[in-house]
């Protein structure tokens, strides 16, 4: 299997199967990001059409780093726009939240029961935006913590800091579950 650096290369010579294999690859952690950080399908929808979109028409693509953060980070960068524009909250009521993505993404496999599955994405929800967003990006997508600093321009210390307090607060209110 190729890695994404490559076959982006391929697709910027013109490889339209190149392109399809990165779409395919993202397809899911990408769309269900931004599910989760939105709460909200429409505009999951739009943005993860428009950050492929990005892509495609990149003047100046990415050259340094991996795929997987630019992508993601294209795409965060477009749901900040779009929540500056709208002047809406970025994670909508809880309801939303449990009729997401189809297939069930990384921290929900490690949930067994499907109540705790759901308290835990109403929690997740609710974390303040920095801590949602750094264990949302390390969850689902998998980035390292080096990634995720880079692309929401803070140090590596400060994303840990994030994601520690964000996984107290979940341990502490779902403490029944684990």
């Amino acid at each position: 299997m190729m890695n994404d650096e490559i076959l982006f290369s391929q697709f910027l010579k013109g490889d339209i199967n190149a392109f399809e294999n990165l779409y395919n690859r993202y397809r899911e952690s990408l769309y269900t990001y931004l599910l989760r950080s939105s709460g909200n399908h429409a505009e999951a929808d739009d943005i993860y059409q428009d950050a492929w979109s990005r892509v495609i028409n990149a003047r100046v693509p990415f050259t340094t780093g991996s795929f997987k953060a630019y992508i993601f980070k294209i795409a965060r960068n477009l749901q900040i726009d779009n929540h500056r524009r709208s002047h809406l909250h970025l994670v909508g009521d809880n309801e939303e939240l449990e009729d997401m993505a189809d297939s069930k993404p990384n921290m929900e496999r490690q949930i067994d029961s499907e109540d705790c599955g759901e308290r835990l994405l109403g929690e997740v929800a609710v974390l303040p935006r920095e801590q949602r967003d750094a264990f949302l990006l390390k969850e689902e997508s998998g980035l390292s913590l080096e990634q995720i600093a880079t692309m929401l321009d803070v140090g590596r210390e400060t994303i840990k800091s994030r994601l520690r307090y964000a996984m107290k607060r979940l341990r502490e209110v779902l403490e029944d579950c684990l």
